[in-house]
């Protein structure tokens, strides 16, 4: 069975379709490379933010579950999403950059070695900025080009992930057994863990607290986070693997995007294994990538019933020149 490779994506909950476009694009500076529905829930848009070709593990997704609540953030939760910049430097650049449009941020921190910068959005979302000088492992992404970001300062893709739990001994044991991963470094109430290649892109932080309250899903809050494999027959491997321990699994998901394998691990905590392929550009041209609505072919039927359902959001931007913002 071959192993995990790293971060293939982290998909969270909004109160708004809009306006997380709106800020992942021209605050954050990540493309919208695919604009589709839940294929569970087809009244309810998935918003696809990569870097500039889609490549996996650079991939945030949203959903904006109509109606529902907000999230509460505590233990036993996915609790933090971080994102790579090329390096220390940038990070000046984002202080910045976040003063300027209000975000709310932490300022430059440091955490096993390396500079971070935490900020939320509108929900209160929590997210991290993380340097990748001197990093080494799994390769980054390519910024988006055409982005309102300097291309030295831009988001590169995702970097780790953190989970906060009161059962730490079982998720090391998950984590170290299940999924092969290394534990690396502790510290404090934190530890952490590697898979595949290692470095940023393949890393899991997991935090060890009894004092919040159980954390609660909605919008603000993480859904799942998704780890890559190759293709379909490693998804078959790891299947039977997970069976062996007894957890629970949605078998094989044909997501036409790429193909899934959900477990839930513990309470509120889903993993999804997702392969690299076949990708996000095999629907629509490089240049207008999720300008349209997009469906797999097996939802082409009920075009017309999903359009009527999700309501119109303009996300054009082949016609427009975004400049770059030196702050």
């Amino acid at each position: 069975m071959n192993q995990l490779k790293g971060l293939h994506h982290v998909t969270a909950i909004t109160s708004s379709a809009e306006k997380i476009y709106e800020f992942f694009t021209y605050v954050l500076g990540l493309r919208l490379v695919k604009k589709t529905v839940n294929q569970d829930d087809i009244q309810t848009y998935h918003l696809f933010f990569t870097d500039d070709v889609g490549s996996p593990g650079t991939d945030m997704t949203f959903f904006d579950f109509p109606g529902i609540p907000k999230g509460v953030h505590g233990t036993n939760e996915i609790s933090k999403t971080s994102f790579r910049v090329p390096d220390d430097r940038a990070l000046e650049y984002w202080v910045k950059r976040f003063d300027k449009y209000d975000v709310k941020h932490t300022g430059i921190k440091e955490q096993f070695g390396k500079k971070t910068l935490s900020f939320v959005d509108f929900d209160e979302q929590q997210y991290q900025l993380i340097s990748d000088e001197n990093n080494k492992g799994v390769a980054a992404g390519t910024s988006w080009q055409k982005g309102p970001v300097p291309l030295e300062f831009a988001i590169t893709g995702l970097g780790p992930i953190f989970v906060r739990t009161s059962y730490f001994d079982y998720f090391k044991e998950l984590l170290v057994k299940v999924f092969n991963m290394t534990e690396v470094a502790k510290e404090g109430s934190f530890s952490l863990f590697e898979m595949g290649e290692g470095g940023n892109g393949a890393q899991v932080i997991v935090e060890y607290n009894t004092v919040l309250p159980q954390a609660r899903q909605g919008y603000g809050t993480v859904h799942h986070t998704a780890f890559r494999v190759d293709e379909r027959a490693d998804l078959d491997a790891w299947q039977q693997h997970l069976q062996s321990f007894q957890l629970p699994n949605s078998g094989f998901v044909d997501r036409y995007f790429f193909g899934s394998l959900y477990t839930n691990v513990a309470p509120s905590i889903l993993f999804e294994l997702a392969t690299d392929g076949p990708g996000f550009t095999g629907d629509e041209p490089y240049e207008t990538l999720g300008e349209k609505l997009s469906l797999p072919p097996f939802f082409e039927a009920k075009r017309e019933q999903i359009e009527k359902l999700v309501r119109p959001i303009d996300t054009v931007r082949s016609t427009l020149k975004i400049e770059k913002e030196y702050l």
